[in-house]
């Protein structure tokens, strides 16, 4: 969505429930939904309007370990992402707050996930996953680590949330075990978030333009300051 398409307070996520409908009206015996970089902020109502339940297993996918409420959570924690005022982060928290049905799994890791869909297939009774970690292993990863020098990875915009189960968070994880340098790039840095990531044992963290038009260059120059620095022992 354009920014000026936003509308968190009236978006649903009716669509998505639709969709898995549709899996399973065409023959689906389980189901992987990866939960992430949603417009909505309802708690998955909009769901569980046409899906009670779950006549399959389900595996739902994180991007982040949030809980469903409070500062971390689904409306305050991602709502301004979503064109949110403050006003209506408050609002959709209330909201949230009184879904008293999910309220036994509000603090289950990634029950803010997706605007609280995370929330609403535990309570459904999905499993909730690290989705870094559940695609980390269906790659192979650790295996592709053996005898590596180096692990870059990155994301869009590095802020406090990539420390919460995002992509950086699950590479660090694995190159920290692997005893692998391991290096976080963005398009945008929030200054914030970088004690978060080195707490995670990542060597350095590295912003780029965050310009869009230059990703190609911007990627050719980090190459060279990555090859400079390992030729260096800059890390």
């Amino acid at each position: 969505l354009e920014p000026d398409e936003r509308d968190p307070v009236r978006a649903t996520s009716r669509g998505l429930g639709e969709l898995i409908c549709a899996a399973l009206e065409a023959g689906a015996s389980a189901l992987v939904v990866a939960l992430g970089g949603s417009a909505t902020v309802d708690g998955g109502a909009g769901l569980r309007e046409v899906l009670p339940e779950l006549r399959v297993p389900v595996v739902a996918a994180t991007d982040v370990r949030n809980p469903l409420l409070g500062p971390r959570g689904a409306a305050r924690a991602f709502g301004p992402q979503k064109g949110a005022t403050p006003a209506q982060v408050e609002e959709l928290e209330r909201r949230l707050r009184a879904m008293t049905e999910l309220a036994g799994v509000a603090d289950v890791p990634g029950a803010g996930s997706a605007g609280g869909l995370g929330a609403a297939f535990a309570a459904l009774g999905a499993e909730l996953v690290r989705g870094i970690d559940l695609v980390l292993r269906e790659v192979g990863f650790e295996a592709a680590l053996a005898g590596a020098d180096l692990a870059v990875t990155g994301e869009g915009e590095v802020d406090r949330s990539s420390a919460e189960g995002k992509v950086p968070a699950g590479v660090a994880a694995a190159c920290a075990r692997a005893s692998v340098p391991c290096v976080v790039f963005g398009g945008r840095v929030e200054g914030g978030s970088i004690a978060d990531l080195y707490e995670l044992g990542v060597t350095a963290v590295l912003a780029l333009s965050g310009r869009p038009e230059r990703a190609r260059e911007d990627l050719a120059e980090l190459g060279e300051s990555l090859g400079r620095r390992l030729s260096g022992c800059g890390f």
